[in-house]
């Protein structure tokens, strides 16, 4: 389910934005699921502090990550309320916490460029590439990269 287009500019993709501590991260609109606002998230007794905890949406149990924690940033102190991007892998679902969500934009594949080699070191590992905008640098996350968590999270 690849939501590449072919134009006449070369291979499209869409990608789901996001603001996480001030910068623009985009998720590959293939690996979103959903956005929701987290309600009653349990949090997991000895989990990491990446994980935020757990979650019944619609019936199925999320992982909450927290993306602040992921990427080494401090809490919030605006006190809004943090929005969720659901994504899947392996058949788990996942939450991915986050500051605000923005639009879906469509940009080119060939407009994506390797990681800038003075991206903060905490996005780069979890960074697949990222995209110049208007006066704007997008993060575009690398959803594997970001839940691989430690390992007794991803034990099947």
């Amino acid at each position: 389910m690849s939501k590449k287009m072919q134009t006449g500019e070369g291979a499209m993709v869409e990608y789901v934005t996001a603001m996480i501590g001030g910068q623009l991260f985009g998720l590959p609109i293939s690996r979103v699921q959903d956005v929701f606002m987290p309600e009653r998230v349990t949090r997991v007794p000895l989990s990491s502090r990446e994980i935020a905890g757990v979650l019944n949406l619609r019936g199925r149990i999320v992982t909450v990550v927290d993306m602040r924690a992921r990427l080494g940033l401090p809490k919030p102190e605006d006190g809004k309320t943090a929005m969720a991007v659901g994504v899947d892998m392996r058949g788990e679902s996942y939450g991915l916490l986050i500051d605000q969500i923005g639009e879906v934009l469509r940009l080119s594949e060939d407009g994506k460029e390797d990681n800038p080699v003075n991206l903060d070191p905490r996005m780069a590992k979890l960074a697949g590439g990222v995209h110049r905008l208007d006066g704007q640098l997008m993060v575009v996350l690398d959803v594997d990269r970001v839940l691989e968590l430690a390992p007794e999270m991803m034990a099947a």
